[in-house]
């Protein structure tokens, strides 16, 4: 893990494909989270935050030294979670098989999310975001 930037209302990372990363990064948005005063978010931002981060992992066969990003970003009236990586394949919100054992995580995604989508990034690949908004 790198920090790139850890001030004010922003966090951005950098994580190796491992899985173990997945669980690193979940403490590092409670810290961000506890900081911003926004502990009631916490269930559903780092579900968020697992399920985009194991589909960058998993699937965004990248050449070695290549790193996915987090981005964790306080707004005015939600919380933004990014995850960039380098792959230029985009997701898609599957139809699960019952009986598979994964294939849910965009359709949790957009349940939990306000919004949820992907855009181009500066550089190769991607970014998938999604927004939770604040408490009152």
């Amino acid at each position: 893990m790198l920090v790139n930037s850890a001030h004010g209302d922003s966090v951005v990372l950098r994580w190796s494909r491992h899985p173990r990363c997945v669980g690193l990064a979940r403490w590092e948005l409670r810290k961000a989270l506890a900081g911003w005063g926004l502990a009631p978010l916490e269930e559903a931002a780092v579900l968020v935050l697992s399920e985009l981060l194991t589909n960058a992992g998993r699937h965004a066969c990248v050449s070695p030294g290549r790193e996915i990003e987090t981005w964790y970003l306080r707004m005015s009236d939600t919380l933004r979670i990014e995850v960039h990586d380098a792959s230029p394949e985009w997701p898609e919100v599957q139809e699960p098989d019952p009986d598979a054992p994964g294939g849910r995580g965009l359709a949790l995604v957009a349940a939990l999310a306000d919004s949820w989508g992907v855009k181009d990034r500066n550089g190769p690949g991607k970014s998938v975001w999604a927004e939770l908004s604040l408490p009152e």
